[in-house]
């Protein structure tokens, strides 16, 4: 990589080219979708692989907690963060569909799932966010370059415009901060 100052300057510009490459207007449409949603005492659920599942738990954690503001609890939750059912789900059926089956059982019309996928392929998020259109939930998709699979199965697609997956979660951090304090301050006011 060529040293700490190489892989600092590399992480620099994936952020400069996500700033100029995403639309700012559909980061807003997120962040409007999910105030919506959880103002209206709809569920978030958000799911992820991997290091995705880590930044679903932390997603959750914001904002059931709190990310800088006094207020009360929302409605969101990490699909990962139950080890029973996920686990119990993959050994019966399929992990594919282990989410899948957390939203038909915690999804809602009105509400939101947001959805982790830096290579956009991963079969249990898409499978995922096809339960939640079923549902009549709206799906906002982070992703690396392109989207893969899961960008036309995604109402709003946040991609990345790059393919290596630790610089892809190095933006996903700075975009769901930016979203967990946009619509903290809109629940707050």
């Amino acid at each position: 990589m060529g040293g700490f100052r190489t892989y600092l300057d590399a992480s620099r510009d994936v952020l400069a080219a996500a700033a100029a490459a995403i639309d700012e207007a559909q980061v807003e449409r997120a962040i409007g979708v999910i105030h919506g949603a959880l103002a209206s005492q709809k569920p978030l659920l958000i799911c992820g692989n991997g290091g995705s599942a880590a930044d679903a738990m932390h997603i959750a954690g914001e904002l059931v907690g709190r990310y800088k503001k006094e207020r009360r609890a929302l409605k969101a939750m990490a699909l990962v963060a139950d080890p029973a059912v996920v686990t119990a789900w993959s050994n019966d059926y399929s992990y594919d569909s282990a989410f899948a089956r957390q939203v038909e059982a915690f999804g809602e019309a009105g509400g939101v799932l947001l959805a982790l996928s830096t290579s956009g392929n991963s079969k249990n998020v898409i499978a995922a966010a096809e339960t939640a259109h079923q549902k009549g939930m709206t799906v906002v998709a982070l992703t690396g370059a392109g989207g893969g699979k899961l960008a036309p199965k995604a109402d709003i697609l946040l991609a990345v415009p790059a393919t290596d997956t630790p610089f892809i979660q190095q933006v996903h951090i700075c975009l769901y901060h930016y979203l967990c304090a946009e619509v903290e301050a809109r629940i707050a006011r």
